[in-house]
């Protein structure tokens, strides 16, 4: 069922007829659709995040911070929830468990560029093209305009970078420069839970990163690598995300590590 929330700033689906138990977050360039599958028979909201489905884009050029503090307002400890976050929305999930970890029950993640390269052991990239970094290092000096560093942005830029528009470029290439070691320590700190799921084939945040992200984390964190699937979410990930969250549900937080 399609809702409103934080008085219809977020638009959301509401899956059940209780409470919602969850919080669901979907990736960059997606919406709140995909967890359609994975979200029937739990009470959850799976939200469209700011600039994608039907919520609009953020009035300004928000970090992925930003993004978790404005759905702050839905974390109640009184009532605890699971996160679930994929890609773009699993950065916004760790956000919000560092900001206010008695309103979180557990973490589900999939597929989220949680640690830089350099920190997760594979190789850095060293600022791109050289011609792309000449561009950049002439416009710091005022040398060309902002248009020719956007010319070789968009000649190298991925497909997500070439497709974003106005406000939403910006955030892209905040969100792709951030690093979480802060927040994983934070929930680690706090011993939430943490479920991830990952496919064996996904390129844009490896198993190899996640393997290390788990390690920060520490003993609450539980690594699930699915073969035959990559980063989107497909069947096989979504039947072993429902078996994670099946997992935060059925223990009570009063247990939780």
């Amino acid at each position: 069922m399609l809702t409103t929330l934080l008085d219809g700033q977020v638009m959301a689906e509401k899956h059940g007829s209780g409470s919602p138990r969850v919080l669901a977050m979907h990736g960059w360039a997606r919406t709140r659709h995909d967890w359609a599958p994975v979200l029937g028979g739990y009470d959850a909201v799976a939200v469209d995040l700011a600039g994608f489905g039907a919520t609009p884009p953020p009035e300004g050029e928000w970090s992925t911070e930003q993004y978790a503090e404005s759905l702050l307002p839905l974390l109640d400890p009184a009532s605890p929830l699971v996160l679930m976050g994929h890609s773009f929305g699993g950065r916004v999930a760790v956000h919000l468990a560092r900001l206010r970890p008695d309103a979180v029950r557990g973490l589900v993640l999939t597929g989220v560029p949680l640690l830089r390269p350099d920190a997760s052991g594979a190789p850095a990239r060293k600022g791109g093209p050289l011609d792309l970094r000449i561009a950049k290092a002439l416009h710091a000096r005022g040398i060309v305009p902002e248009s020719v560093v956007d010319k070789y942005r968009k000649k190298y830029g991925s497909a997500d970078y070439n497709a974003a528009q106005g406000v939403m470029r910006t955030v892209l290439v905040k969100a792709v420069n951030e690093d979480y070691t802060r927040e994983l320590e934070a929930v680690r700190a706090a011993g939430i839970p943490v479920e991830m799921v990952w496919g064996e084939g996904d390129t844009a945040a490896t198993v190899a990163m996640a393997r290390s992200a788990a390690e920060l984390i520490g003993p609450t964190a539980h690594l699930d690598v699915v073969a035959g699937s990559a980063h989107l979410l497909d069947d096989q990930l979504g039947a072993h995300l429902r078996t994670a969250l099946d997992r935060l549900l059925d223990t009570p937080k009063e247990t939780q590590p």
